[in-house]
């Protein structure tokens, strides 16, 4: 199967099948002659096409197009949009529409039309038969004004002889009716004979004897009519000659003959040989063949008929697409009046000698025999509608359409011989601008017959490309201080649109106002002068349009780099830079950085730094800008330096810049608080009963040899002060009573008072202890003393009140215990004296009862040694006051002093924050004597370093008080001991110290303020 075969195929099967979804049928009738703008149908209503998009519920502007040839004289037309089809101007003339047909039926007259329904979205293709009834506006007519017949003169009465029947372009009833003889004069009479084609054939009928010799000519008008309405009639002269007697006529052997040939018959080709006798001799017996009065002029151009032999013979060329039947009367005359009559039916068979006709009626209209399309039409636009034909018959008659080529365009099937044209891809100017295809329609005949038709289709360009840069991003370099309209660069663009739709504006977008661009053709320019110090580069956007409608653009990105230049000196962030150091710093410490900038790039911002004027007691870093010291700084000698510094920059020619840098000595928080008041850690104050809240109890004074901050001191007691007895001024230091005493109050209160300092860059602090005892008298200061000296073995973080008062409690019981035991006895004892000695003489009693009396106010000196010997075995545990302070023995700084080494962490919560962000560096332990009368006054912070304990290298001395004066009870306020010593019930000694000790410690950051007793 060759390619031409395989398009022959694929157009069959096309043409085989309707596309019901866009094709439709509607069927009109009207009648011929009607007036111009005569409604016919309304389309839309009459195939219920609705104007509503289902998709978006909105109303439709669908236009309907008649699909006419150019040139064409249009019978009906179409509102394009309403839909209503209306007659026009030119006249509907069944008879001319439909000449030449025979009609079995009065409706089988039509003609039809293509309406397509536009937009492509809803097309259809409606296909209108109109069909057109008959109007009677032809009258029936005789062939000839005048008739002639001849009749023998001895025809029988009842003898008919055949009269031209008339004929009438109008069919069915407004066709021919009824015949009428006008003025027979009793001699002739009419007959119709109905033929079965339904022809009336008028026959004329002999009613008297004739008498040539009488008379041998009648003259009579023969009157036909048709039976419209109205009525219209015709007549004709019937002129009957009476002729000489002639016995016999000729007779046909057939009177009716069909018979076939084929259409490309060559010329003489005989018909048919017809053959007629007569019985008659002679003159008589020769015979005349000629053609009958109905025979169509036609067809005797077409066909000869020999009058001697009666055959008939093509003359002409035959054509079965014009004719295919010839219907040929042949009388056959032997000169009488009554010749014979044989009908000869002549089928034209057909030959395959017509190619396809293809009927191109465009949907978009031609200019100049070209179709305009636009490149943004979709696919599937209609173009136009073609009708393929043949005028063959069966094989021969059976076409199909292709295109000849690969194109974008297809046909689509939409009834058996008519296509629609299309668009089958989506069509792109700039890829082909113009199509001239043919379209192929090929019979099925042998051999086979084709015809072509030239389709030219030009694109009209849309503007469906914007233009496009020729970088997307355009980068450019200019130097800083150049000269307003400097040429930069050209910007280009192109656009494969064509005409305006090709035409290309630049414009600037936004950030652009340093550049000038001609609009036209692209030159970008500065309008500026630029300084790459105010603004380095610059980014904005060119937009190019084209002129299409709607115009199209794109925008290119421009990157303009602005070059540096050395224009700009060293700049210092200061004119003045002071630093401030500390004054223990150490020799090649940093102690400043000068900072320079240079508004300039590259080389030209390369910045080298110098010391102008400085006599090397600093060195300064040239790239760094870092200023270290070449000196040990000392506040007190010298507090200041100041020196000048020179930027130069590295460009040509250089540029440079001075400024001035001092050096600030500063001073270093590097001494703790030194106590003046209390004069000792275990010295007390009296705090009688009596005293009112907010009464000054004691005072805590110290001072700081630092200067500024470092000297502001806060005071805080940070134990001993449970029960919120007391306040101390954060200021002053002065020991204030927050409430009256009371009676449980009574006895020795021990408060830790941290005094620190607001140093910088590290607090230092030392702690102090005071000792208060409430009592309204303080008669027994041994005993007090003792009792501060008890405390010491309590760690400092413990109230001295949570230990001694159970050995308070227990010293009570005893005593009372054994107050009670000695009063039992000496009563028992007088008892059994009084009991025993009554009778002595009355002058021993007074002696007696006075022994008596001693006894019992005594205590028993026995028990006191039981007691005594039972403490001397409870000794103090050496760790007792190590748990809170360990001191370890160096070597002796001079002949008084014992030196101690360490430091005391105290309490989260009495750590003060640093101030300041420098690290002055680890510091050595100071030492301090324990026997000095001010331990704080040798005592020196370091820099922040973990807790450790003081370790003595001796234990701390426990001595023995013992009371001299008795003290009541409850004034033994005595607190260090977890336990309590087992005292004997007869002990005499109820105030002397117990030997205690206790675990835990507490620890604190500062020295613990002591002083030793004067021997």
């Amino acid at each position: 199967m060759d390619l031409r075969d395989f398009y022959l195929l694929a157009a069959l099967i096309a043409c085989l099948r309707l596309d019901s979804a866009i094709a439709q049928e509607l069927i009109y009738t009207i009648r011929e002659e009607l007036p111009e703008n005569v409604p016919i149908g309304n389309i839309p209503k009459d195939l219920n096409i609705s104007h509503i998009n289902a998709a978006t519920g909105t109303s439709a502007s669908l236009v309907y197009r008649l699909v006419s040839k150019a040139g064409d004289a249009p019978l009906v037309k179409v509102s394009s949009s309403t839909g209503e089809i209306f007659t026009t101007s030119n006249r509907i003339d069944r008879e001319k529409l439909c000449a030449g047909a025979s009609y079995a039926e009065e409706n089988e007259c039509f003609f039809e039309l293509e309406v397509v329904i536009l937009p492509n979205d809803f097309f259809r293709l409606i296909k209108i038969k109109i069909i057109v009834k008959d109007t009677n506006d032809n009258a029936p007519m005789f062939p000839s004004p005048v008739i002639n017949i001849s009749i023998p003169e001895n025809t029988l009465i009842n003898s008919r002889f055949p009269i031209p029947s008339a004929t009438d372009p109008d069919t069915g009833f407004n066709g021919v009716q009824h015949y009428e003889l006008l003025n027979g004069q009793s001699v002739f009479g009419l007959d119709i004979v109905e033929t079965p084609e339904g022809e009336k054939w008028p026959q004329l009928i002999v009613q008297q004897n004739l008498d040539r010799e009488q008379k041998d000519t009648y003259v009579m008008k023969i009157k036909v009519e048709d039976g419209g309405t109205p009525q219209k009639s015709s007549t004709a002269i019937l002129q009957v000659t009476v002729s000489d007697v002639n016995d016999n006529r000729p007779v046909f052997k057939e009177g009716q003959v069909e018979v076939h040939i084929p259409e490309n018959a060559p010329v003489g080709t005989s018909v048919i040989q017809l053959h007629a006798t007569d019985a008659d001799i002679g003159s008589n017996a020769e015979i005349r063949y000629i053609f009958g009065a109905q025979v169509a002029p036609a067809t005797k151009r077409l066909f000869a008929l020999n009058n001697t032999t009666g055959l008939i013979t093509v003359q002409r060329s035959l054509d079965r697409e014009e004719t295919a039947i010839h219907k040929v009367t042949v009388l056959a005359s032997d000169g009488s009046s009554t010749p014979a009559r044989a009908t000869v039916t002549i089928n034209v068979t057909d030959v395959n000698d017509n190619p396809p006709n293809i009927d191109l009626r465009y949907i978009i209209s031609p200019i100049n025999g070209t179709v305009y399309l636009s490149e943004k039409d979709p696919v599937n636009t209609k173009i136009a509608l073609i009708t393929v034909s043949d005028k063959d018959t069966d094989v021969n008659g059976k076409v199909i359409c292709f295109i000849e080529r690969e194109v974008p365009f297809h046909l689509k099937a939409v009834y058996d011989n008519q296509y629609l044209l299309e668009t089958s891809s989506l069509l792109d100017y700039e890829g082909t601008k113009e199509f001239s295809f043919k379209i192929v329609a090929s019979d099925s005949g042998k051999p086979s017959l084709n015809q072509t038709a030239l389709v030219r289709v030009k694109l009209e360009d849309e503007n469906d490309n914007p233009p496009v840069f020729n970088q997307p991003v355009i980068e450019l370099s200019v130097s800083e201080n150049n000269r307003r309209g400097l040429y930069l660069t050209t910007i280009s663009a192109t656009d494969e649109d064509s005409g305006k739709n090709a035409d290309i504006v630049y414009q600037l977008g936004p950030n652009a106002s340093f550049f000038d661009l001609d609009r036209k053709t692209g030159v970008l320019t500065a309008s500026r002068v630029f300084d790459r110090e105010e603004q380095e580069r610059f980014i904005f956007t060119v937009t190019a349009r084209d002129n299409g409608t709607p115009p199209l653009q794109s925008q290119a990105a421009v990157i303009v780099t602005v070059l540096d230049e050395n224009d700009n000196s060293p700049k210092f962030t200061h004119n003045h830079f002071q630093f401030f150091v500390s004054e223990n710093l150490p020799k090649y410490s940093t102690v400043g950085v000068i900072t320079v900038t240079d508004a300039d790039a590259g080389e030209n911002k390369a910045v080298t730094l110098s010391i102008l004027n400085d006599n090397d007691n600093f060195v300064l870093d040239p790239y760094s800008g870092v200023i270290k010291s070449n000196v040990s700084f000392d506040r007190e000698q010298q507090s200041s330096y100041t020196f000048d510094v020179k930027a130069t920059d590295g460009g040509q020619p250089p540029r440079s810049s001075t400024a001035k840098v001092t050096i600030n000595v500063m001073d270093v928080n590097d001494n703790s608080p030194v106590v003046i008041s209390p004069p000792s850690n275990t010295s007390f104050k009296l705090v009688p009963l009596s005293a009112i809240p907010g009464s000054v109890v004691a005072e805590v004074f110290a001072v700081d040899v630092d200067t500024g901050m470092n000297a502001e001191l806060k005071y805080t007691i940070v134990s001993g002060n449970n029960k919120g007895l007391f306040r101390i001024d954060p200021v002053t230091g002065n020991i204030t009573l927050e409430e009256k005493p009371a009676p449980t109050d009574v006895g020795l209160h021990r408060l830790v008072v941290n005094i620190s300092d607001l140093g910088y860059p590290k607090s230092l602090h030392t702690l102090v202890l005071v000792f208060l005892y409430v009592n309204d008298t303080a008669g027994n200061a041994s005993y007090i003393y003792d009792l501060i000296r008890r405390t010491m073995e309590t760690p400092l973080d413990r109230n001295i009140g949570d230990s001694s008062q159970p050995y308070q409690n227990e010293d009570y019981l005893t005593i009372m215990i054994a107050i009670i035991a000695g009063a039992m006895v000496v009563i028992v004892v007088i008892f059994v004296t009084v009991l025993v000695r009554c009778r002595h003489a009355s002058r021993f009693k007074a002696a007696q009862r006075s022994k008596q009396g001693a006894e019992w106010m005594s205590p028993n000196q026995e028990n006191k040694q039981n007691k005594k010997k039972k403490r001397k075995k409870r000794k103090s545990p050496k760790s007792s006051l190590l748990n809170f302070v360990t001191i370890e023995e160096s070597k002796p700084d001079d002949a008084v002093h014992e030196p101690i080494n360490g430091t005391i962490s105290l309490p989260a919560e009495l750590e003060e924050q640093s101030i300041g962000r420098f690290d002055w560096g680890p510091a050595p332990p100071t030492t301090f004597k324990p026997n000095s009368p001010d331990l704080a006054k040798h005592y020196k912070s370091a820099s922040p370093q973990p807790a450790f304990h003081l370790k003595p290298d001796t234990p701390v001395s426990v001595k023995k008080h013992h009371v001299i004066q008795e003290l009541p009870l409850d004034n033994t306020f005595v607190g260090g001991c977890d336990t309590l010593s087992k005292r004997s019930s007869t002990s005499s000694d109820h105030f002397s110290a117990s030997e205690c000790s206790s675990q835990g410690g507490f620890k604190t950051k500062g020295p613990l303020h002591t002083r030793q007793k004067k021997k």
